[in-house]
């Protein structure tokens, strides 16, 4: 009698398994994952909001006297941009895919992008 319910039990805990394992949603159909170029261009993002901080922070405390120092790294801030703006139109392009980060990494990118080229603006005027 206790084999019995230890063997029942065993089966259920296979059949949870076997249903974890499939990770299928309503319908059947299979989750989807996160764009890997749209997570790329997320991560491009981030690194050039951090490079545009840090620029920020620099030219603060040393009072303006980094000139070529921060022109380099606000250079590499668009180029970052441009790069995960064009990483994230490669990851809307990828098929059966979550396209959420694609679009958060085109909006972001494009924020920065805007962002430096204002203060270039300013700069020149």
């Amino acid at each position: 009698m206790d084999t019995e319910k230890k063997e029942a039990k065993n089966k259920q805990r296979e059949r949870d398994k076997s249903r974890t394992r499939k990770k299928t949603r309503k319908y059947g159909q299979a989750r989807l994952k996160h764009s890997r170029m749209g997570i790329y261009s997320c991560v491009y993002a981030g690194i050039s909001f951090a490079l545009l901080l840090s620029c920020i922070l620099i030219a603060f405390i040393m009072r303006g006297n980094t000139s070529g120092f921060i022109g380099g790294l606000g250079i590499l801030s668009v180029v970052l941009a441009v790069a995960g703006i064009r990483a994230a139109v490669k990851g809307m392009r990828e098929r059966e895919k979550r396209y959420i980060t694609c679009k958060a990494g085109i909006a972001a990118n494009i924020v920065i992008l805007l962002g430096l080229v204002l203060i270039f603006i300013g700069g020149i005027v």
